[in-house]
């Protein structure tokens, strides 16, 4: 689950313009739209080892022979439950993209989203085109003669195609969350991250992004790309240098630096702000949230140093490359065979009716997900996940009444927050409006970028109003969740309110355990290691006393500690710093998941079934939902780049924190996974 809200880049289209293309894909089956089923009671016993002790590896014993016989897709890098239901979303996606292509949906944003389909299954006439859709931007960074003509250029990577080393965006304040503020930070790398620039771990890798910058120059008949290449990796190299790691990206105080224009203007000696805020779009500005500052004048520095003919073939790269995959066949193949064969592993390209799937779903995901909700959500599924989130609620209540580490001031101020937790489940209240936009069905690449431009003129038109709480991160068809700091409010969309997570006809314990442990998980996320920093407003401020910050700070540290002794591939460690906010999420969430249940009894004894108590059960729905086979190189990419552990670490790395799971499987010194009780982190 994110623990941040992400923005959905939106567009729209017009179904006058369908006439004519020419493509095919195959209807979905209607057996391919139906949720799974697990068991009879909602946990899949056939997937489970038993020759595997729980206290040894509880993840094998609840998964092992469903890992035995589940083989990853090829055209996919991981492959678990999580993976079934975006399956299963891709797949009542293309349901209803279909029915758009045939005339028969009803929905207002039907021709649109007929129009957008069609332009991204019309694979014959990207063909014909070629690179033609590139030869607009490329000419206009031919035509650049200066510096200052360049950093303009750059300003409008928000409408175009173009990248930039300070990328700006429009956020909620974090520190008045009731408007929007302007923010910024340093970009312009085209690896994962800075370390594969840096780490000699990652230097094969790290030859060959140079030999796919040369081949995307050639393709985009850029001159002397064996040159080139080497310039713009030489340039990302020292940008990367530059960089904060992404463990200090984390820190939402490290990273909430407000300046006023004069002031970063000073700061970053060389840039010129004043042509590059100009020509962005933004109006008139007098103050900036700078993220990474001290990064700033290090890559301003390494921008004003780098030379002009340098700088134009990046750009030319950066549009190829982000293009690519709406480009002909050769484009589509080079921009794979890198980023996802060589980088993740995954040894075949996805179906085109996929991408198009989810390049709807980037474009015009809201008009598509009131039309998934119509067709797929349950509206009794609303009410029983309130339900669930009272239940989870109650046991956060109850367990910060009940801490021992944390004094009363900072327990008052806790439980006003958890007061104010605002809940968003399956769908928007009011649906995003797309009147604005235009999808041409013989115009892909120009579709996503006028999708990427209605959305920065969108956010641009907002920025001095009031800020729009009913707003969500995710369309309803996305297969997550997550919690938003400066909205303080944990977010559902409809389809993950289903099996393995959610089954009304499930046993309940399963439910409590894989729902509910999610459910847990995003209001732990308000009590993280970052969430904490936000009061119940949202408001980012030091709302605890120092002694109990420091108290807390120790649990996670300790936390920390045990991840970063985990190790999912040799040589590839996992992160915890990186991962704090996920692993404290986890280990709360399924502590809350638990308690919960035990309240749901009222007293009443848990039914046994099929020889499994109450509280074993509420465990494997917990490790169910984390059945999850990742290609090598996609976990050695996640451990660098991802907050989130790794899938067996979701599971072993959190219940040997959790007395009950001590409890319910008699778990006994010796045992691989057990943690004496003095070296447990308690945290939530």
């Amino acid at each position: 689950m994110v623990s941040g809200m992400r923005k959905i880049l939106l567009a729209g289209a017009s179904l006058a313009l369908l006439a004519g293309a020419a493509y095919a894909a195959d209807a979905p089956d209607a057996s391919t739209l139906a949720s799974p089923k697990y068991g009879t009671w909602g946990f899949d016993l056939s997937g489970m080892d038993r020759s595997v002790k729980p206290g040894d590896d509880f993840f094998k014993f609840a998964n092992g022979k469903w890992d035995e016989r589940t083989q990853i897709p090829a055209d996919r890098t991981r492959y678990g439950n999580f993976n079934k239901l975006r399956e299963l979303s891709e797949n009542r996606m293309h349901a209803i993209l279909e029915d758009a292509k045939a005339g028969r949906l009803t929905d207002p944003d039907a021709a649109k989203i007929a129009a957008g389909y069609a332009s991204f299954m019309d694979e014959a006439l990207a063909e014909r085109l070629d690179a033609k859709p590139l030869a607009p931007a490329l000419a206009q960074v031919r035509k650049v003669k200066t510096k200052a003509e360049f950093t303009a250029l750059m300003a409008k990577s928000n409408t175009t195609g173009f990248t930039s080393i300070f990328p700006i965006g429009i956020q909620v304040d974090q520190k008045a969350t009731t408007r929007y503020a302007v923010y910024t930070g340093n970009a312009g790398l085209g690896l994962p991250d800075r370390d594969y620039y840096l780490k000699p771990d990652f230097a094969a890798k790290k030859a060959k992004y140079q030999e796919y910058v040369q081949q995307m120059l050639a393709m985009a008949g850029w001159e002397k790309p064996a040159e080139n290449a080497r310039a713009i990796v030489d340039f990302e190299t020292r940008l990367a240098e530059a960089s904060w790691s992404r463990i200090e990206r984390r820190d939402r105080d490290k990273t909430y630096n407000p300046m006023t224009t004069a002031e970063l203007a000073a700061y970053t000696p060389g840039f010129d702000w004043k042509t590059y805020l100009a020509a962005s779009d933004v109006p008139q500005v007098t103050r900036i949230v700078v993220t990474t500052n001290t990064a700033f004048p290090k890559v301003a520095k390494i921008y004003g140093d780098t030379s002009l003919e340098t700088l134009k073939a990046w750009q030319a790269f950066h549009l190829a490359d982000s293009a690519a995959p709406y480009l002909s066949k050769r484009f589509v193949d080079a921009n794979y065979a890198f980023r996802l064969k060589e980088l993740a592993g995954q040894p075949e390209q996805q179906a085109r009716w996929k991408r198009a799937a989810a390049f709807m779903d980037r474009t015009i995901g809201e008009s598509v997900g009131r039309v998934y909700v119509a067709r797929y959500f349950p509206p009794d599924a609303k009410v029983k996940m309130d339900a669930l989130v009272v239940d989870i609620r109650t046991a956060l209540k109850a367990r910060i009444e009940k801490l021992d580490w944390m004094g009363p001031e900072t327990k008052e101020k806790a439980l006003e927050k958890l007061g104010k937790f605002g809940v968003k489940i399956a769908y928007p209240s009011k649906w995003q409006d797309y009147a604005a936009l235009q999808l041409k069905a013989d115009d892909l690449y120009g579709n996503a970028l006028r999708s990427g431009a209605y959305e920065w003129r969108r956010q641009v038109a907002r920025l001095d109003g009031p800020v729009d709480k009913s707003e969500w991160g995710m369309t309803p068809q996305t297969v997550n969740a997550y919690y938003s700091p400066p909205n303080n409010e944990i977010v559902f969309p409809a389809a993950i309110l289903q099996p393995p997570f959610f089954d009304p006809d499930a046993d309940p314990a399963i439910n409590y355990g894989g729902i509910g442990g999610v459910i847990g998980h995003e209001i732990s996320h308000g009590f993280d290691d970052q969430g904490r920093k936000s009061d119940g407003d949202g408001v980012l401020r030091d709302w605890w006393t120092a002694e109990d910050a420091g108290k807390f700070k120790v649990q996670a540290d300790r936390l920390g500690a045990q991840y970063s002794a985990f190790e999912p591939v040799p040589g590839a460690k996992v992160q915890g710093g990186l991962t704090m906010g996920e692993n404290i999420g986890d280990m709360g969430g399924l502590s809350l998941a638990l308690d919960a249940y035990h309240t749901s009894l009222k007293g009443r004894p848990a039914p046994v079934i099929d020889g499994l108590t109450g509280d074993q059960r509420v465990f494997l729905g917990w490790a169910q939902v984390w059945r999850e086979k990742s290609r090598e190189e996609a976990l050695r990419q996640q451990v660098v780049t991802d907050p989130h552990s790794p899938a067996y670490f979701r599971v072993n790395g959190v219940i040997r924190n959790i007395p009950g799971w001590y409890d319910a499987w008699n778990v006994q010194p010796g045992d691989k996974l057990y943690v004496a009780p003095a070296d447990r982190v308690d945290i939530w």
